[in-house]
């Protein structure tokens, strides 16, 4: 093992230690834990990035013992990118909770958070998948307790729904699993990739684990527990779920699929794929433009952009594979800086019906940057990291001939401008008389601009990030 190997180490225990060491101590100094924690693991995160970057892909054996018997880390382009991205939205996010949560949630929250971050940054790294298994349970458990940290009716209710869809997910993926060690006595996913045949066995197994993977993305139509769940659940947590712990499930099954599956599967499954995430982009958009809740139009817009990162499947290409990932990031950023600007419009004036953001664009004016900004990206408007990752999707339609994609693509930006100039276009009219607005912390007045800003950059500087996404990837 090298030292530059062993720097992948770092990324998972300072989440762990700090969430221990938070569990232990009360009040202010659990948020100065908090902090040092989330400086620290970004640094961490960052050195491995650059490391990875300039020495290309690294491994780490757990214990000394290497595949088949062990298991194996591994860090490349896509899964460094990753942890950048936890880490920064994350980041961010958190420092809105500190200031929105009251004290015992915020004791609470915290550790918590940082639990789920272990364990979103071990999933991110592991090669085997019986612990992309472990890692998604444990990211899935600590999701649930942070979604009834408020213990009030909707929290728990949002809790108990995303658990019992969550639990038959876990099932179909470790059966699946388990018939693919059955039969190739291999859990390692590079191991897999060279000993997987096309046969019933394999059929079934990928069927298994991409069933249930959809459960917990997840995926038109089994997207009905989302709504209800990011609507009862705290913002901070709302904004969590959506941009960091949903991408965990899709990471492990675009791992898997680009991976393993795809050489050995029909194209007409593939098809199906692509056709899902076309439903999603059109029901969610439309059912986005219906809601007469802030934060339910951006839950249902979750929906839709899920949607786009299953058009990988059928397309598959290098721009393709890019493409998705490249949603993946800015999506996250974007969607965690509209729905922390939704909690700060809810804390300041106590509203969450479409019609409370009226005159509030010049009392919050960073709030509704963030939330333009953040439309921006959604839509695919340049310069942002959504156009860049639509601009790719787009020129493989092209390339393979799969022009409807294109087409979905097209439909899916002009419904997601309608449902976010929806949100805008009463922010800038007169404030009504007798509205209130309560003074919020500057910190959290800029921490969804900064996330907004996150998703901005990645349309103006992507060779940074397409470069890092190249080291390792599958062909």
């Amino acid at each position: 093992m090298t030292g530059a190997s062993a720097l992948m180490a770092w990324p998972v225990i300072i989440p762990l230690l700090g969430a221990v060491l938070a569990l232990l101590v009360g009040r202010p100094a659990v948020r100065l834990i908090a902090g040092v924690t989330s400086v620290a693991t970004l640094s961490a995160s960052a050195v491995l990035a650059w490391e990875v970057a300039h020495r290309g892909v690294l491994r780490q054996s757990i214990g000394g013992w290497g595949v088949p018997l062990g298991i194996e880390w591994r860090a490349d382009g896509l899964a460094v990118l990753m942890l950048l991205t936890i880490a920064l939205v994350g980041s961010l996010t958190s420092v809105h909770a500190l200031d929105h949560l009251p004290d015992r949630e915020d004791r609470e929250f915290l550790p918590l958070w940082l639990l789920v971050w272990c364990a979103l940054n071990a999933l991110v790294l592991s090669a085997d998948a019986f612990n992309l298994y472990v890692t998604l349970e444990l990211t899935t458990l600590g999701a649930v307790a942070l979604i009834a940290v408020r213990r009030d009716l909707p929290g728990l209710d949002g809790g108990l729904r995303y658990l019992l869809f969550a639990l038959p997910g876990s099932l179909c993926y470790l059966l699946g699993i388990a018939l693919l060690y059955g039969a190739y006595a291999a859990l390692d996913v590079g191991l897999l990739a060279e000993r997987v045949q096309p046969g019933p066995v394999t059929w079934v197994a990928a069927a298994l684990v991409t069933v249930g993977l959809c459960l917990k993305t997840p995926l038109f139509p089994l997207h009905v527990w989302l709504p209800p769940t990011y609507a009862g659940a705290p913002t901070p947590v709302t904004a969590l779920l959506s941009a960091l712990i949903s991408k965990g499930s899709y990471y492990v099954l675009f791992r898997l699929w680009m991976e393993v599956f795809a050489p050995v599967m029909d194209a007409q499954v593939a098809q199906l794929l692509g056709l899902l995430g076309a439903a999603a982009v059109i029901w969610g958009s439309l059912l986005a433009l219906l809601q007469s809740q802030l934060k339910r139009v951006v839950a249902y817009s979750s929906v839709a952009q899920i949607g786009y990162m299953f058009l990988v499947f059928p397309m598959a290409t290098e721009d393709a594979r890019a493409g998705a990932i490249y949603l993946v990031v800015s999506h996250a950023a974007a969607k965690a800086s509209m729905f922390v600007a939704v909690g700060n419009i809810h804390q300041a004036v106590g509203i969450t019906a479409l019609g409370g953001v009226q005159g509030l664009a010049g009392r919050m004016p960073f709030t509704f940057l963030a939330l333009g900004l953040g439309g921006i990206s959604l839509i695919g408007i340049p310069p942002s990291g959504g156009f860049i990752a639509k601009w790719l999707l787009l020129n493989a339609s092209i390339a393979t001939g799969q022009w409807w994609w294109g087409v979905v693509l097209l439909v899916g930006s002009l419904l997601s401008a309608a449902y976010v100039f929806r949100i805008l276009r009463g922010s800038f009219l007169p404030l009504p008389e007798g509205v209130t607005v309560r003074a919020i912390p500057l910190g959290n007045e800029l921490a969804p601009f900064a996330l907004a800003l996150i998703a901005l950059v990645l349309g103006l500087v992507p060779w940074f990030p397409l470069d890092l996404l190249a080291v390792g990837a599958a062909r």
